[in-house]
């Protein structure tokens, strides 16, 4: 059986992964923070369909929440094959001259840190050094990365440069291991996120100066993430594919 976690999955990128991975014969961990109506909404979807999914709340920001989400993922669904480190936040729109630590922390800590321990748990599960016998795991990054957000979310931008490290770091660490490290990066995606920024209408101001001149649905960036754990990205390891319209 194949069984996948991903991190906030209640929304956006989140649910559209889940709802695909269970179309492609996962079973599925749904994690979310607040929204356990929504998390309940794609769970019975996916049940409906006649797959196996079950809501995991959990702030990947705490270390014992996350070590609680993977146990409740044994328990339920069995041993972890597939993670999507999914889950990030962002705050409202600012220069770095008017941000606090306070801020910077919240950022680093679900954005970085949350995905450095989900991973660690996923890698105790599936590597061959623990005993398991392999996995995949795809971080989401994001175009900031690449574009540094200036005016807007530098620090959100930074940790997803962080990511994007992360990604390469791990993916050499773990080869021998049975495990595929990947990532990608999303451009301006038709998601709730914008309006955590103070910015609802974001991707409709800005879809111009994309080369596709539109944004992009969280489905396609779902297809990437599918892809990179699939068995025909078999050879695929330490790559962050954009989904980004062009730019």
């Amino acid at each position: 059986m194949k069984v996948m976690l991903v991190t906030g999955a209640s929304r956006g990128i989140g649910a559209a992964t889940a709802l695909a991975a269970a179309r492609e014969g996962y079973a599925v961990g749904v994690n979310y923070l607040h929204n356990a109506e929504r998390a309940d909404t794609i769970v019975a979807s996916i049940q409906r369909d006649g797959g196996r999914a079950v809501a995991i709340r959990g702030d990947v920001a705490s270390e014992s929440e996350v070590v609680r989400m993977f146990e409740q993922l044994d328990r339920t669904l069995g041993a972890i094959t597939a993670l999507v480190n999914n889950a990030g936040i962002l705050e409202l729109q600012q220069r770095v001259d008017a941000m606090d630590a306070a801020r910077l922390t919240r950022i680093l800590a679900t954005n970085v840190t949350g995905s450095f321990i989900c991973a660690r748990e996923a890698i105790r599960r599936m590597s061959t050094r623990h005993g398991g016998t392999g996995g995949a795991i795809v971080n989401v990054s994001s175009a900031a990365a690449r574009l540094g957000s200036p005016g807007e979310y530098v620090d959100y931008a930074a940790s997803k440069g962080a990511i994007d490290t992360f990604t390469l770091g791990l993916a050499r660490e773990v080869a021998n291991e049975g495990i595929r490290v990947n990532g990608v990066r999303p451009g301006i995606i038709y998601t709730d996120i914008h309006a955590s920024g103070g910015v609802p209408d974001r991707v409709e101001r800005l879809k111009e100066n994309i080369p596709m001149r539109r944004g992009g649905d969280p489905e396609e960036v779902a297809a990437a993430i599918l892809w990179l754990l699939s068995d025909g990205a078999s050879y695929v390891t330490g790559s962050t594919i954009d989904v980004t319209g062009g730019r």
